[in-house]
């Protein structure tokens, strides 16, 4: 007997999660708390379930997550912007908790996104880091812009801010290293990746924390999961620019400011930027063209485990 797969939406807020499935159109709702998740995963566990999909809504759906992994259970979590354009496509224009729900699992019976390992624990906590990190670096600098306008008494309390907002960064520094050091895999992929003329400490705790994909794609996948791979423009007679749009924005942020540094200091990508450039290339064009090479190198480095040579030029 032929069994019908199951396509199960979850909508994710601090309180709820919506269950919505298909084909069967059966709806639940369960408190987002562990007696709520231990329900909601034992009758997941009793139905075949193709595949079960989650929005990312910036951590509460960590918890249901890692509970379906451990439960061996089909999980995807999706961008949500991508569902969004789902909706809009299919005509879904209103939106509740359990229309969304309904989304999810509509999208993931057409789109079927394919399942990939999903982030442990140790490295959720090296991207929160990473994410404090950004944020302190946000405050002290939008401070500092505070002083030029600021009375003198309002003057010394930016000031003390700016000392405190310094010492919690120099304590999540400290938390990053001793992160990183008890971590053998992630030492050595450090190690590998401080290889490179032009990477620092800041992007390699970018890439091993915002990008664990890191050595398991190839080099056109990884540029389009960063967001570094131009896209077409065309139609019919027409023939659009190019363009980079989407991926993952720390990612990006980070490679953007190593790859400036590897222009003037790494001679391999210095010359490939110069040929572009001489080329007639425009230099924000050939300097995302730079960002998608080096990325290429790094993603080869730790596929293949290997330090850094010039001759991955003009291997990727």
């Amino acid at each position: 007997m032929e069994v019908t797969p199951i396509f199960v939406g979850i909508d994710v807020s601090k309180a709820r999660l919506d269950v919505a499935m298909r084909p069967t159109g059966e709806r639940e709702s369960v408190a987002n708390d562990k007696a709520g998740i231990k329900a909601l995963i034992k009758r997941l566990a009793n139905i075949p379930s193709t595949l079960i999909v989650l929005e990312a809504t910036g951590g509460f759906e960590r918890q249901v997550m890692h509970a379906l992994v451990s439960a061996d259970l089909p999980v995807v979590v999706v961008n949500p912007r991508q569902v969004r354009d789902f909706a809009k496509a299919t005509g879904q224009l209103a939106k509740t908790d359990s229309i969304d729900a309904d989304v999810l699992a509509h999208f993931a019976q057409a789109v079927r996104p394919a399942l990939r390992p999903l982030p442990d624990t140790v490295t959720l906590e090296l991207r929160a880091l990473t994410a404090r990190r950004r944020q302190l670096t946000e405050m002290i600098v939008a401070e500092r812009n505070r002083l030029a306008m600021a009375s003198k008494t309002v003057s010394k309390r930016i000031h003390a801010h700016i000392r405190w907002l310094q010492s919690e960064l120099e304590q999540v520094d400290k938390d990053l290293d001793r992160s990183i050091r008890h971590s053998p895999i992630w030492k050595h992929n450090e190690d590998l990746l401080l290889s490179v003329p032009s990477i620092g400490p800041l992007t390699t705790r970018v890439l091993l924390a915002e990008l664990p994909e890191l050595g398991q794609l190839n080099g056109k996948q990884i540029s389009a999961l960063v967001g570094v791979a131009p896209f077409n423009r065309d139609s019919g007679t027409l023939k659009g620019r190019r363009s980079i749009w989407g991926g993952r924005a720390p990612v990006r942020s980070a490679l953007y400011m190593a790859t400036w540094v590897a222009t003037r200091r790494n001679s391999a990508i210095r010359k490939f930027y110069t040929r572009l450039l001489a080329a007639g290339k425009q230099r924000m064009v050939a300097m995302v063209a730079c960002m998608r090479k080096l990325l290429t190198i790094l993603n080869s480095m730790i596929k293949h485990n290997s330090r850094w040579s010039e001759s991955l030029l003009q291997t990727t």
